[in-house]
């Protein structure tokens, strides 16, 4: 009978004891849960989120300045240099204006690899390019075409299609000084289609639900199983 049989353990054993753990230190509850459960633990505990980095650095605002400092250097030195040139001939005409433009890329540039947005790689943004730059560069070459110093072909197409569509006018006034503002900012336009990459964020792990296994049937239930398929068999007998 179980009262008599001898346990696997000893439960009068500290060290076996629901309150004591292995070696003979107390225990708390959950050990003892722990131990009626399959000595498997009830809960998960998540490990900490790493550290999120931001991208974001103290060096990053002076770093930005100096190279849009360096930038402007650059830039003033390129539109020196187009006072250099004669624009009387087309093609001093658009050496000007294409150095003028190459400006404004060089300002829009600075932004990008002076950590404008977010400290990542450089990319080139095609909905950009077309959504923004391909109408601007059309509208602004269509100017600077219409206002060659000497007739081309293209330039007679340009006279002609503006007199058909009403603008020519308009076309006009945009001549003069104006040229140089609309050169620089076709190449600003064209320097907004870089961008950088985000950088990369470490992403905190999920929490994980505490879950509890089913209790476990141990070696010491055998025995009372035993003794009752023995009873049972007794009193078929009688």
């Amino acid at each position: 009978m179980r009262m008599f049989r001898r346990r696997a353990r000893n439960d009068y054993d500290p060290k076996y004891d629901g309150n004591h753990d292995g070696d003979g230190a107390a225990a708390t509850p959950a050990a003892g849960i722990r131990r009626a459960y399959g000595d498997s633990p009830t809960t998960t505990t998540a490990a900490p989120p790493d550290a999120v980095d931001d991208g974001r650095r103290w060096h990053h605002a002076p770093t930005r300045a100096i190279v849009t400092l360096l930038a402007a250097g650059i830039a003033g030195l390129l539109a020196w240099t187009t006072t250099k040139i004669s624009d009387s001939s087309t093609g001093g005409y658009w050496a000007v204006y294409g150095i003028l433009a190459g400006a404004g890329l060089v300002m829009a540039l600075s932004q990008v690899f002076g950590g404008w947005t977010k400290r990542g790689r450089p990319t080139f943004s095609p909905t950009m390019f077309l959504v923004a730059f391909v109408p601007t560069a059309i509208a602004v070459l269509w100017i600077m075409v219409f206002h060659q110093p000497h007739v081309t072909l293209w330039r007679g197409h340009v006279t002609s299609w503006s007199s058909n569509l009403g603008i020519t006018g308009l076309v006009r006034d945009m001549g003069g000084d104006l040229l140089s503002m609309l050169s620089f900012g076709l190449g600003l336009v064209f320097g907004f289609c870089f961008d950088t990459a985000g950088a990369r964020r470490a992403v905190a792990a999920p929490p994980v639900r505490a879950t509890r296994r089913a209790p476990v049937e141990r070696a010491d239930d055998e025995p009372i199983a035993r003794d009752r398929t023995r009873d049972e068999e007794t009193v078929v007998r009688s």
